[in-house]
C-alpha cells in the first residue's frame, strides 16, 4: 500500500451504493485485493450517504463484510432497507383499554394521525380516545406501546339504605369506632312513640350507571344489594301508600334493629318480688324500686330498675339499667350493655359494654367490648377479686387491693361469639359459593342446549340471587375479621394504679403481677411481651 493511502481508496471506490426502489444495494467491483471493511465502516458510510435513518439489515452487512474479505468476483447485496412508520392496535380482553404498538420510519414515510385513525376504526376502537396519547405515538423515534383509548367505567349501585326518622331510639346493632370500642350511652329515659309515628325510611338500591368500552360497548354496572326490611318486624306496619317506610302500629318504645324497627311494648312496676312473681315479658320493663332475692325478670327488650338488684336473676334482650347496686350473687346478663352504681358477689354478662359508676368487689363481669369502672368515683372506684372480661378494653381507677382480698383477674382479647359468628359465616359462604357454580352451570346448560321449558329466567335469577347473597356474606365476614383483628389494640388502664395480687391476660398471653403499679396502660407488644406504659409514656416490660 502506498503511503498516500491511494490503495486503500482504491479499494473503497470498488463498492458503490446504489439506491433501487426501497434498497440500497451495495455494489462491489471484482478486485484482487481489498482494503478491509468492518460492520461499522459500512454503517459509517450508509450514514455518510445519507442512508443513516434507513433499517440496516444485518445479515446483508454481515455477508458484505465476508465476501468483500473472502470473494475477488464482483457482486451486490442489499444492506438498507427503506420502512414506512407501522401501527398495531391492542384491545384489552375486557376492552377496558387499547394500546398503539409503534414502529416508527426507518427512511420512510413517517406516522400520521390519519393512519392511526384507520388502524383503530380497523380494530373496533372508537371510545374514550386519548388525542394527546395518539400525537405522542405518531411522534414516536423509538419502538413503543402507548396507551391511547381508555373506557368509561360503570359507577356501581348503591346498597339499600336504613335512615331513622326519629331522633330517640334504642340501637340493637352498636356501631365500633376505629379504635374497636363501642361509644356507650346510658339509656336514660326509655322513648315512647304513639301509632302512626313514621320510624324509619327504607331508600331503595339502585341499579347504577353503564359505563362504555373502548368499541364503544355498554359495561354493566353491579346494581346495588336490595336489602328490604327485615321480615319479622313487631309493632310496625307500612306508612299508607308507601312500603318504604315503616310507621308506629301501638304506643311503645322504638327499638332499630338490623334492616328495620320494632315498637316493644312496655310493663310498669313499682317492685318484683313475692307478690308480683317472676317476670317473663315480651318487651321492655320500667321496675321503679328493687328487685328482690331470687326473683325472675326475663324480657326481650330493656330492663330499668331504679333500685337495687338482690340475689336476683335478670335476663334481657336489650340493655339493662340499673340505679343502684347489684348485690348478694344476683346474676344479670344482657344482650346489650349493663350499667350500675355498684357491684358485690355477682355475675355480669355483657354483649356490648358494662358500666359501672362506683366499684365492683369480688364478681365475675364479662363484657364483649369494655368494661369501665368508676365513672363516678375516679378516686374512690376500683375492681378487687373476682374475674373480668372484656374484648377490647377493661379501665378502672384501682385494680387489685393490698390487703387479704385475694387474686384480682383481668382479661382482655376475648370474644367467643365473635369466633363463633365468623365460623357461621365462613361455612355459609362455602355454601352459597357451591350454590352459585351449580347455578352457573345450569345457565350455562341452558344457553348451550336450549331451553325448551323456559327454565333460563328462573335459573338468571336464582344465580342473581345467589351473587347477592355471597356478597353480603362478604361484608359480613369482612366486618367481622376487622373487628377480631382489632384485639392487637387491647388494652387495661388504670387512672390510680395496681397493687395487690392481679393476673393480666391478653388473649392466651398471661402474668401474675405481685409489685404495685402507677397509672397508665397494660399492652401487649408484636412479641407478646406484656407491657406497662406509664402517664409519662415509658413503657416496661411486666414482670
Amino acid at each position: 500500500m502506498s503511503d498516500d493511502g491511494s490503495e486503500a481508496q482504491q479499494g473503497i471506490d470498488s463498492l458503490v451504493l446504489s439506491e433501487q426502489g426501497m434498497r440500497v444495494i451495495a455494489q462491489v467491483s471484482a478486485a484482487e485485493s481489498r482494503t478491509p471493511l468492518t460492520g461499522g465502516t459500512i454503517r459509517n458510510l450508509l450514514d455518510q450517504a445519507g442512508y443513516g435513518a434507513w433499517m440496516i439489515l444485518d445479515d446483508g452487512v454481515a455477508v458484505l463484510a465476508e465476501r468483500w474479505e473472502n470473494s475477488p468476483e464482483s457482486f451486490e447485496v442489499a444492506i438498507a432497507e427503506k420502512r414506512d412508520a407501522s401501527v398495531m392496535v391492542g384491545v384489552a380482553a375486557d376492552g377496558s383499554v387499547a394500546w398503539l404498538q409503534v414502529a416508527p420510519a426507518r427512511g420512510g414515510k413517517s406516522l400520521q394521525r390519519a393512519d392511526v385513525a384507520r388502524a383503530m376504526q380497523q380494530a373496533g376502537v372508537v371510545f374514550g380516545i386519548d388525542e394527546k396519547a395518539v400525537l405522542l405515538a405518531c411522534k414516536a423515534v423509538m419502538p413503543t406501546k402507548i396507551e391511547v383509548a381508555f373506557q368509561k367505567p360503570p359507577v356501581d349501585g348503591a346498597d339499600a339504605e336504613f335512615k331513622l326518622l326519629i331522633k330517640t331510639v334504642a340501637v340493637r346493632v352498636p356501631q365500633v369506632n376505629e379504635q374497636g370500642l363501642i361509644d356507650f350511652r346510658e339509656l336514660g329515659d326509655i322513648p315512647f312513640v304513639h301509632p302512626g309515628t313514621p320510624l324509619m325510611r327504607r331508600i331503595p338500591a339502585t341499579q347504577g350507571v353503564p359505563g362504555r368500552d373502548v368499541r364503544g360497548n355498554a359495561v354493566q354496572p353491579t346494581p346495588g344489594i336490595d336489602t328490604p326490611f327485615a321480615n319479622v318486624l313487631k309493632g310496625v306496619r307500612y306508612a299508607p301508600g308507601d312500603f318504604n317506610v315503616l310507621e308506629a302500629d301501638i304506643k311503645g318504645q322504638p327499638v332499630q334493629v338490623e334492616n328495620g324497627m320494632l315498637v316493644e311494648d312496655l310493663l310498669s312496676l313499682d317492685t318484683v318480688d313475692m307478690d308480683s312473681g317472676n317476670i317473663s315479658f315480651d318487651g321492655s320493663i320500667q321496675i321503679k324500686g328493687d328487685v328482690m332475692a331470687n326473683m325472675k325478670v326475663k324480657v326481650t327488650g330493656n330492663i330499668v330498675i331504679g333500685g337495687t338488684v338482690e340475689g336476683a336473676e335478670l335476663e334481657a334482650g336489650g340493655d339493662i339499667q340499673i340505679g343502684r347496686g347489684i348485690i348478694a350473687h344476683a346474676k344479670v346478663k344482657a344482650e346489650g350493655a349493663v350499667s350500675a352504681k355498684f357491684v358485690e358477689n355477682s355475675e355480669i354478662s355483657a354483649g356490648t359494654v358494662i358500666s359501672i359508676d362506683d366499684m365492683v368487689l369480688q364478681s365475675e363481669l364479662q363484657a364483649l367490648n369494655q368494661v369501665i369502672v368508676g365513672i363516678k368515683a375516679q378516686k374512690r372506684g376500683r375492681i378487687v377479686g373476682g374475674t373480668t372480661r372484656s374484648m377490647m378494653l377493661v379501665r378502672a381507677p384501682q385494680i387489685g387491693a393490698d390487703d387479704a382480698s385475694g387474686l384480682t383477674t383481668v382479661q382482655v382479647g376475648v370474644n367467643p361469639i365473635l369466633e363463633a359468628k365468623l365460623q357461621n359465616v365462613l361455612a355459609e359462604i362455602v355454601k352459597v359459593e357451591a350454590e352459585q357454580d351449580n347455578l352457573k352451570k345450569a345457565v350455562q346448560h341452558l344457553k348451550v342446549s336450549g331451553d325448551k321449558n323456559n327454565q333460563l329466567p328462573r335459573a338468571q335469577t336464582a344465580l342473581q340471587q345467589a351473587l347477592q347473597a355471597w356478597a353480603k356474606l362478604l361484608k359480613e365476614k369482612n366486618k367481622l375479621e376487622e373487628q377480631l383483628a382489632m384485639f392487637q389494640d387491647a388494652r387495661i388502664e388504670v387512672t390510680q394504679g395496681m397493687e395487690g395480687s392481679v393476673a393480666l391476660i391478653f388473649g392466651k398471653r398471661s402474668r401474675r403481677v405481685q409489685k404495685p403499679y402507677d397509672a397508665g396502660a397494660f399492652t401487649l407488644d408484636p412479641s407478646g411481651h406484656i407491657l406497662h406504659i406509664d402517664s409519662r409514656g415509658t413503657s416496661t416490660v411486666v414482670s
